[in-house]
């Protein structure tokens, strides 16, 4: 299936991460031109390198979601390289795990501007050029603890839940420009954050990783972790132009492991 979006140009946010790598990759596949953004250089050159050598298009940029003065540059440096933003991916990093009760206002200041002003603000300054061009994906990737709160992660759950709400809202108001606007939920997908959590539980409750791990999958009905490729593939699908006609959706990437429909 071609998924027309050749040349577009993508601006995937956390592409040096799993799951941001993988997104980059499987748009890169499809002919897209790809800015792999992300706060650490030398993962986000990594997976530009990645690109390049399996024959797509990409460019690694050093960007702090969380600094807004820098959008302007930022999107003036992408512009003089492959034009304007046609497919944007908004994936932050998450915050450590922590109940929801007792943390300090100024942490939750500090995730909130990381996770969710950063996203909101860099997506309002590419809209008004899709507009222009009536064609754009916003496309933001989340947690399944949006769905199904994820214990001991009090602060991600609250604030991802956010860019739920703003999301559907804005694919209303952008869809007859020709502008989707979706979210997408990993379920337990095998990047490093997954492995992090696990530690942390295994940590916290006195057991071994192995045996952490192996209680997780366990209740994920097709009984693995998502292959982060999987995730990339799904995302790829959204941003393409046979996907017009979905928007304001929330897609789940989880193997079934949440209960609720």
């Amino acid at each position: 299936m071609d998924l027309q979006i050749k040349n577009k140009t993508a601006l995937v946010f956390g592409g040096g991460g799993g799951l941001g790598g993988a997104i980059a990759r499987a748009l890169a596949a499809e002919g897209a031109q790809v800015v792999v953004a992300d706060i650490n250089s030398e993962s986000a050159e990594e997976t530009a390198k990645a690109v390049v050598a399996d024959g797509g298009r990409a460019v690694p940029i050093t960007w702090d979601m969380a600094d807004l003065s820098v959008i302007p540059d930022k999107l003036a440096e992408i512009q003089k390289v492959f034009g304007p933003v046609d497919i944007l991916i908004n994936n932050s990093g998450g915050p450590p795990p922590t109940p929801a009760a007792g943390q300090s206002p100024e942490d939750w200041s500090k995730y909130f501007d990381m996770m969710v002003r950063s996203v909101i603000a860099v997506t309002d300054a590419v809209l008004p050029s899709m507009r222009e061009r009536k064609w754009g994906r916003i496309i933001t990737s989340t947690s399944s603890g949006v769905v199904a709160p994820i214990p001991n992660l009090g602060i991600s759950n609250s604030l991802r839940l956010a860019l739920v709400g703003w999301s559907k809202t804005l694919a209303r108001e952008v869809g007859r420009d020709g502008i989707t606007a979706n979210i997408v939920l990993p379920g337990r997908v095998a990047t490093g954050r997954i492995v992090f959590l696990d530690e942390q539980k295994a940590k916290r409750e006195g057991r071994k990783v192995e045996d952490v791990t192996a209680e997780s999958t366990s209740s994920i009905p097709v009984g693995r972790y998502g292959d982060p490729k999987e995730y990339g593939d799904t995302v790829a699908f959204l941003a393409s132009k046979r996907a017009s006609y979905i928007t304001g959706s929330v897609i789940r990437v989880d193997g079934g492991l949440i209960n609720s429909i």
